[in-house]
């Protein structure tokens, strides 16, 4: 069957385009080497042998209007500047530096960018004079959440986010991502209700078709322009479950099933020519790695500027850009925060990149070492070791349907962390085992077929809160 026509025929049946892994063994997941590394406009070779840095960072507390504009544009100035000035003291080898744009910044494009002008003219220059290759992650917000019910695909929203896009990455924006949220007004309540048959709806359903909608329209763009599609991020989802989890409002063991579930809606933007280095913030990096040999992004212990992570050292185990979450630009007593951060990144990436230097066996211990610090303190983090994110993405690829996807990578990450329970290396409080026996039942009710799956599920929701034709049901 022509290439074409294969893509024709896995969109129309609404079935996952992966059917085996690219990386097969947990020891060729490593920290800065993928299967298809992405080469950027500047030399930065994603994958390539070599993590680098990538920084992401915000405004302080303040308003965005007229009367603001130049205050923000000279945030933005002193961010990219006081970033890429330490990162050649530091003799980085290169930087990405993440424009996560505000909501005023996509209502009103002009505003992103601008930002995304003036950080790269400071970009060109810091490589003109310095040889320091950076680039621009441009990440719009989706403005379309804000609306309830939400308009997927008719929102009034969709033209300016589009435009953002089409115009950022004409001023510089190399790579493109967005954290989207197609079924996020199913998936919150979900979420607080531990409810898994909800969830896996919200993902595996909704989301998977706003994703083909979504990126099908920024590869389009990405390819128009000669820029990198690069990938998303379930951030609303996955992360959403993670903080609510070490505020105790829902188990641990719930968090994980979710992070596992988020990955055959996150898998779309690849399926759709998305090529890496995918979005950080969501975790399900490793799983897209493993599947399609993209380059990721990953962060972690600097995320803690803007939550808490049980995911300290081991999200960076295959990372291939070490990212942090958006710091804002305050003073603190070395400097100004996202200059401190990136030294912080800069330090974790020097460590690997001497790791790959070394030699595989030098790899492999720094990524034990990584691995094995994290990996029994929570079920968040076991599922993220190498060997175990390869277990549970050969159990995704196996089913004939994004549910049947969704449905037996989260039954494997409960085996997983179940064994590790047994095994007396995981100790875990009797309110969060409890639910394990739910959970696993909760799963096996999930039929192989989606379109039963949705029989199933729609007398269960509200019908107000979602509009099935938004998502093409």
């Amino acid at each position: 069957m022509k290439l074409c026509a294969l893509v024709f025929w896995w969109q129309k049946h609404n079935i996952m385009k992966y059917k085996s892994l690219i990386i097969n063994n947990p020891e060729d997941l490593m920290f800065g080497i993928a299967p298809k590394p992405v080469k950027t406009r500047r030399g930065l070779e994603i994958g390539g042998g070599q993590v680098y840095a990538e920084l992401n960072f915000t405004l302080p507390i303040m308003s965005i209007n007229e009367g603001t504009l130049k205050e923000v544009y000279n945030h933005y100035r002193e961010i990219a500047e006081g970033a890429l000035e330490h990162a050649v003291h530091l003799n980085s080898k290169g930087v990405v530096l993440e424009f996560e744009t505000l909501l005023e910044m996509t209502k009103t494009p002009s505003i992103g960018v601008e930002i995304v002008k003036i950080m790269n003219d400071i970009c060109e220059e810091y490589y003109q004079k310095h040889g320091l290759a950076s680039e621009i992650r441009l990440t719009p917000n989706d403005l379309r959440e804000f609306e309830r019910p939400a308009l997927q695909r008719t929102s009034k929203f969709l033209e300016p986010m589009v435009e953002l896009f089409e115009r950022g990455m004409m001023a510089g924006g190399d790579l493109l991502s967005i954290e989207s949220t197609g079924g996020k007004e199913v998936s919150d309540e979900a979420l607080m209700m531990c409810d898994v048959k909800g969830v896996l709806f919200a993902l595996a359903v909704l989301g998977v078709r706003d994703m083909q909608f979504l990126w099908g329209k920024i590869v389009s763009l990405a390819n128009k322009h000669g820029k990198i599609a690069a990938g998303d991020s379930a951030c609303g989802f996955a992360n959403t479950a993670m903080v609510l989890a070490e505020k105790k409002y829902i188990p641990k063991v719930f968090a994980a099933m979710v992070r596992v579930i988020s990955v055959v809606r996150s898998i779309v933007a690849m399926e759709q020519g998305a090529v890496g280095p995918d979005k950080d913030c969501g975790y399900e990096g490793p799983f897209l790695k493993a599947i399609t040999g993209i380059p990721i992004s990953m962060e972690g212990k600097t995320s803690a500027c803007a939550h808490f992570s049980p995911l300290g050292n081991i999200a960076s185990a295959c990372a291939d850009l070490w990212s942090n979450e958006s710091v804002q630009n305050i003073k603190l007593l070395s400097g100004m925060a996202p200059t401190a951060y990136l030294e912080q990144l800069e330090y974790d990436a020097r460590l690997m990149n001497e790791a790959l230097r070394a030699g595989k066996m030098h790899c492999s211990i720094l990524q034990q070492l990584l691995v094995s610090s994290d990996i029994y303190t929570d079920p968040q983090a076991l599922i993220l070791a190498p060997e175990n994110v390869i277990r549970i993405s050969k159990a995704i690829v196996k089913g004939d349907s994004y549910v049947a996807n969704a449905r037996d990578g989260a039954l494997t990450a409960l085996d997983i962390i179940e064994e590790a329970l047994l095994s007396g290396k995981m100790k875990l409080p009797e309110m969060e085992t409890s639910f394990l026996p739910i959970f696993r039942d909760d799963l096996n009710s999930i039929p192989d077929s989606e379109n039963d799956f949705i029989a199933m599920m729609l007398p269960m929701l509200d019908p107000g809160k979602f509009i099935l034709s938004e998502y093409g049901l």
